[in-house]
Parts: C-alpha cells; sequence; structure tokens
C-alpha cells in the first residue's frame, strides 16, 4: 500500500527528524481506513533525551531579548500561510475533517496564535512597586521545560496554541500529539527550525498512554498542557502533581446552548448546527444540550429538520463536503452506543441515526430529560440533545446542573439578559448571540470538571511563566538586636 503522507522519520528531537525505536504506530486516513504513514513510538529512552536536550537549549534561548524570540514565531506563521493548502490536505488525511474546514479552521488558527504570541514578545515585562524610599521590581521568568500533549481532533491548532505562548515566554517544549493524528506535530517542528527555532527547543514525541506517562512524570519537566478528555486529564494532573508541576488542563464537557423564544430563529438553528456537526461533532466545547425555550421549539425543530437534511456527507477531500467520517471505528462505536441510548431512554429521534461505516449523520434528539445519558455524558460526535424550557431561572439553573463548565452560549435580542445570562452560567467561555468562535485573542478554558488555567490571549503567558519579586533596599538595615 502507497504511504501518501510519510514523514521523514516518527519523532523530532533537538532540530532534526529521529526514527522512533518503540512499538509499530500505524496513521490511517479516518475516511477509507488505509495506512497513509508508518511511526514508531519514542522509547522511554527518546523521552529522556528530549526533555534532556530541551533543558540544555532552554537557557541560551530565554536569554534572548524576547522580540527576538517573537520574530521566529512571526516567521513560522509566514511560513505555514504560504504552504496552506499544503497542511490542509495533509491536516484532512491526518484527522478525516473536510477540507473546507481544514482550510480555514485548523492551521490558519495555529498561525493566528504563533502570529499573536510573536506580536506580544516585546510586551514581556514586569513591574515597579515603589515602597517610598525603598522599591520592588518583579521578573516574569521561564518555567524551563514544558510538556505539550495534544488531542486527535485539532492537531495542529494545538500545537500551535501550546506551543507560541511557551516558545516565546523562554521555555522550551517536549510535545506529544495524540497517536491517531501525529502528522501535523512534526510537520510544525521542521517549520520552526526553518523559521530559526534553535535545536532542542521544540521536540515532538510519538506514543500512546505509557509514552505520555514518561513525559509527564520526567523530573525535568516543569510544566504540563494537556488537551483531553476529563478522565485523561485527570490523571495526568494526579501525576504532574506529585512532581508539584504547574498544569494547563483543557478538558471536555457537556456544554448548554440556551436558545429565547425572541431569538432570530435562523440565527439560532446555524449556531445549533455549528455547536453540534462542525467537525463532524467532535469539538470539546460542542453546546451539545439545546435548550430551546417553548414558545419556539417545535418550530426551531421543524427549521433544523430541514437544515441537517441539506448536509452533505462523503469524501472529505471533495470540496463540497461538509461532514466527513468519525475519527476511527471505536469512536464510532461509542457514538452509536450513546445513540441507541438515547432511544432506548425514550427521547425522540428528529433526524439522523446510528449511521454506518465510518460515518455517523448529523443525528438530533427531542423530547429529551436533564437524566438521560445523551443529555448528562459527553458523546464527542454529531449528536445534539434538545431540551425545552419555560423561563429564564429555570434555563440556568438547568444548564449549570452539570459537573462540566467548559462553553455555553445564549440567544436572544435582549441583549439585557443576554449579558445576565451569560454572567450567570458556570464556564470558562460564554457566546451571546455566536457560538464556538475562539480568536487567539481571547482566553480560553474551562471551570469544574472542564480544566484548569487559559490558553491564548495574554492570559497564557500567565501559565507558561512564573514572577520573581525583587526587593531594592536604599537605605541602612534597621536590626532590633
Amino acid at each position: 500500500m502507497t504511504l501518501i503522507a510519510q514523514p521523514a522519520a516518527s519523532l523530532y528531537i533537538n532540530g532534526a527528524f529521529v526514527e522512533g525505536q518503540g512499538d509499530a504506530l500505524p496513521v490511517r486516513y479516518p475516511f477509507t481506513g488505509e495506512v497513509i504513514a508508518e511511526l514508531h513510538e519514542a522509547s522511554v529512552a527518546q523521552v529522556a533525551e528530549a526533555t534532556a536536550v530541551a533543558e540544555a537549549a532552554q537557557p541560551a534561548w530565554a536569554a534572548l531579548r524576547p522580540v527576538e524570540r517573537g520574530r521566529v514565531l512571526l516567521r513560522a506563521a509566514q511560513i505555514i500561510r504560504e504552504r496552506a493548502e499544503e497542511l490542509a490536505r495533509l491536516e484532512t488525511l491526518d484527522t478525516g475533517k473536510p477540507l473546507q474546514e481544514t482550510r480555514v479552521a485548523d492551521w490558519p488558527s495555529g498561525a493566528d496564535a504563533l502570529e499573536y504570541f510573536g506580536g506580544l514578545a516585546a510586551t514581556l515585562t514586569g513591574q515597579a512597586i515603589p515602597l517610598g524610599g525603598d522599591f520592588v521590581y518583579t521578573i516574569r521568568e521561564p518555567l524551563g521545560v514544558c510538556a505539550g500533549i495534544g488531542a486527535w481532533n485539532y492537531p495542529s491548532q494545538i500545537a500551535c496554541w501550546k506551543a507560541a505562548p511557551a516558545l516565546v515566554m523562554g521555555n522550551a517544549m517536549v510535545f506529544k500529539p495524540s497517536e491517531e493524528t501525529p502528522l501535523g506535530a512534526l510537520q510544525l517542528a521542521a517549520i520552526l527550525t526553518e523559521a530559526g527555532l534553535p535545536a532542542g527547543i521544540f521536540n515532538v514525541v510519538q506514543g500512546r498512554g505509557a509514552v505520555g506517562a514518561a513525559l509527564v512524570t520526567d523530573p525535568r519537566v516543569a510544566k504540563v498542557s494537556l488537551t483531553g478528555s476529563v478522565a485523561t486529564g485527570q490523571r495526568v494532573y494526579a501525576a504532574a502533581a506529585e512532581g508539584m508541576r504547574h498544569v494547563t488542563m483543557e478538558l471536555g464537557g457537556k456544554s448548554p446552548l440556551v436558545i429565547f423564544d425572541d431569538a432570530d430563529l435562523e440565527d439560532a438553528v446555524s449556531a445549533a448546527m455549528l455547536a453540534n456537526f462542525y467537525s463532524t461533532g467532535q469539538i470539546c466545547s460542542n453546546g451539545t444540550r439545546v435548550f430551546v425555550q417553548d414558545g419556539i421549539r417545535e418550530a426551531f425543530l421543524a427549521r433544523l429538520a430541514e437544515r441537517v437534511g441539506r448536509v452533505r456527507m462523503g469524501d472529505p477531500m471533495d470540496e463540497e463536503t461538509q461532514h466527513g467520517p468519525i475519527i476511527n471505528p471505536v469512536q464510532a462505536g461509542k457514538i452509536r452506543a450513546a445513540i441507541a441510548s438515547g432511544l432506548a431512554e425514550g427521547a425522540r429521534l428528529v433526524c439522523g441515526g446510528p449511521g454506518e461505516g465510518a460515518f455517523v449523520p448529523p443525528t438530533v434528539f427531542a423530547d429529551a430529560e436533564d437524566g438521560m445519558q445523551i443529555a448528562r455524558e459527553e458523546i464527542f460526535g454529531p449528536v445534539m440533545t434538545v431540551l425545552g424550557f419555560a423561563s429564564e431561572d429555570e434555563a440556568i439553573r438547568r444548564a449549570n446542573a452539570t459537573p462540566y463548565g467548559l462553553a455555553a452560549g445564549v440567544f436572544t435580542r435582549d441583549l439585557a439578559r443576554g449579558h445576565r445570562v451569560a454572567a450567570a452560567l458556570q464556564a470558562g467561555t460564554t457566546w451571546i448571540n455566536a457560538y464556538n468562535l475562539t480568536p487567539v485573542e481571547a482566553p480560553f478554558g474551562g471551570v469544574k470538571l472542564s480544566g484548569v488555567g487559559r490558553e491564548n490571549s495574554a492570559a497564557a503567558i500567565e501559565h507558561y511563566s512564573q514572577v520573581k519579586s525583587v526587593y531594592v533596599g536604599m537605605g541602612g538595615v534597621d536590626a532590633p538586636y
């Protein structure tokens, strides 16, 4: 079988491609199941090598003027944009997402992150705190070696989102992409080297959970940044805590989208579809609990079913395709089990269903109750659960009745109500009359079980640095003895 996306080697350590010494790691195109690349996992020794070279290279990188570090990121962003089509096609092969998505939402978002933090570099300053004659100044210092662990749904975007603030702050990073989508991170590493990043500052190791565990517990690692499921996050957080490592955890959720009966119906349907079916529903912040006020619920469902029926499902490389395959058969099986649960518990299937093969069509349930599995558990697939409500207070109470808190949305023409509900919803990101827009300029992250810390914006710098206070005495020392 022809290997159509084979990288030069499986790992990237100390500025060069290196072959992994561990188990085989075949990469399959989700649309056909074809093996498109043959990789190998990193051995435990190679994980240690990656962190060791990162530790050795990091002080010289940190000693550069921040603006010099920023220029490397800016050049990398430019290279990504120059190779946009090539990278979009690679992302589609790696993830199965439609080409019309990967052209606008994956590497472009990564380039935006590199550009934003590259431009932010010159603003990385401390404070001066006057104390009368004496004063204190603060220095924002890098943490050292950071471990990044990615998810399979937005592999290249996530790699950039983690690398950009870490590197501009003067850290080094060892990044482990998901074993399902390992190709983009290798491209990012090579692009950063081409842009002038010194060897050893951004390294890529491949592997399954054991490789991630070796990375997280390596004594040279000062910070762990994970994007993944809540269950994975809990395990990684506990392991990181043993070494008192800094952490950022961007995990999953069961986010609510609240639609009041004064909302623009067409906009609300558009948002609900984007919040459930974009990237085949494989997005952590998806608004999968759609609360629709009683007055418009049936009209909403009718229009939703009509528009869902026009969604084009098929070959991800076809520019007309809007809905691609599920990442792998195991995940497809989990989604189908959730759909079966919804039917068994008495929810009404408005459209969609289990599908077949690699495809699960956009699926909508109505007449659901809050206690049903489809309304409680993250499905991570194209399954929307529509729930009715009568009053604002009821919607807020039920929306917040979840252990998760990654995202939330509200649709209404009453902007006072929009701001009031947004303030009351327990979520790290809340949209008013929009959904799933995550510009790099804005912080992104969750509350409750959905995570700790923030990615993107200037807030991310705080999670890749530590503050040192320097007290300067300007007079004599007064001692009582």
